[in-house]
């Protein structure tokens, strides 16, 4: 690497990285009436200290907890204390939903928009799963709740995949889509670790062949994003609206990335080969497609001709990405994947990165200049950029082993 910059492979180099993105949230972020501010500018200041989103709340979860097991001060324990407790306040105990979005204002909440997305019960899940590895007593019990939920209004066993919408009365709504799988897939792999029960392991390898398999099938063998209640490709869906941030229209480099780094950890835990086959060659084609060679970084989506379609730089396809790019180097044992690993981290190093307050941008144009001073707005908390550092600190061995891992490498007891 060149001097000027940090040996990017370095545990110690993640561990530090980490600790400087969190103290971005910690301790600005905790609200004294309960959980925690979920918009903050570059500076860290708030600029809306009443809406929650649930994807925020449960984001906050998964990184208190990681900082907690990571050693993690009493601050970052309180913390996730209050962001696990949040959660109650987005659960309706009468119908078993959570609201994806509140205001809350002096301990009291409205509710803004009381729609069930899987996508929010995935996030629920994993948020409940990381709480019981981080120790929380009261965590556990949500695990099983949170999956029989998913069971009983999301799941189409015609399918083998869940649904993505329901109203507050659970009327499913036609859209189908990979994202909310690709995230369940996520959720199920930590239930898995923090449980050792095999009927969530069992459930995150059906999602992935599914989606990796059968629906790529449909797309040439990539994995689109949207589809009709029947899970037929649908290729114009959300075509022209470039702001949504759950639906985007065209092929997500980030998401094959993600599935890269999915389909690894399945790897771990069930080996197959097809897993590690079909991991690089979503890895190869989301680099060969979306890599910018005159700015650098992964432009955020490419249409099915395999032109850019939207050439914006988003922070967590360079995080996920960096991240698989890690795992399939140790996989394969070739180093070129290192090389690109590096590749990324250097230039989210020179352009992402916030060296003077922590976290990353949110968001970039194709030159890299930047688009706005709102550094985490709904859904960011730098859950994707913490986990990436976690995650390739768990590829190196030098992770926090989760119950389930213990189990399978503790040695026989002897009298």
């Amino acid at each position: 690497m060149p001097a000027h910059l940090p040996d990017f492979r370095s545990p110690e180099f993640l561990r530090t990285h980490v600790r400087h993105t969190m103290g971005f949230y910690l301790p600005r972020a905790l609200d004294t009436t309960g959980g925690l501010f979920h918009f903050l500018r570059d500076d860290g200041s708030i600029y809306d200290r009443h809406t929650r989103h649930l994807v925020s709340s449960t984001r906050f979860v998964y990184t208190m907890a990681m900082t907690v097991r990571s050693g993690g001060d009493e601050t970052a324990l309180q913390a996730l204390r209050q962001a696990f407790d949040f959660l109650k306040v987005h659960h309706d105990p009468a119908s078993g939903g959570y609201a994806w979005s509140l205001d809350w204002r002096d301990g009291h909440k409205t509710v803004l928009d009381d729609t069930n997305h899987a996508y929010g019960l995935a996030f629920v899940l994993l948020a409940h799963s990381h709480a019981h590895m981080a120790g929380l007593a009261n965590a556990h019990a949500g695990i099983l709740a949170t999956f029989e939920l998913l069971e009983k209004r999301f799941w189409e066993p015609a399918h083998g995949l869940y649904a993505d919408e329901a109203n507050a009365q659970w009327q499913l709504k036609p859209y189908r889509g990979q994202n909310a799988n690709m995230h369940l897939c996520e959720a199920l792999l930590a239930a898995f670790d923090a449980t050792g029960e095999a009927r969530y392991l069992d459930r995150a390898e059906q999602l992935a062949d599914n989606i990796c398999i059968r629906q790529a099938a449909l797309a040439d063998g990539l994995i689109w994003e949207h589809y009709r209640a029947d899970w037929s490709v649908d290729w114009d869906y959300n075509r022209d609206d470039k702001s949504n941030i759950f639906r985007p229209w065209g092929f997500q480099p980030g998401h094959l990335t993600e599935w890269t780094k999915l389909l690894l950890l399945l790897n771990e835990r069930r080996p197959r080969t097809d897993h590690v086959a079909r991991a690089r060659h979503f890895f190869d084609v989301a680099m060969e497609k979306s890599w910018d060679t005159e700015h650098g970084g992964l432009f955020y989506g490419f249409a099915p001709d395999g032109s850019a379609c939207d050439t914006d730089k988003y922070f967590w396809v360079q995080a996920e990405s960096l991240a698989a790019a890690a795992r399939l180097a140790i996989v394969l044992n070739e180093p070129k994947y290192w090389d690109i690993y590096d590749r990324i981290w250097t230039y989210a190093w020179e352009h992402f990165v916030d060296h003077e307050h922590g976290a990353w941008w949110r968001i970039l144009r194709a030159d890299n200049s930047k688009i706005s001073d709102e550094k985490s707005p709904a859904g960011k908390v730098d859950y994707h950029t913490a986990g990436a550092c976690w995650d390739v600190l768990d590829a190196l061995g030098q992770g926090v082993p989760s119950p389930a891992e213990a189990a399978r490498t503790e040695s026989p007891k002897t009298a």
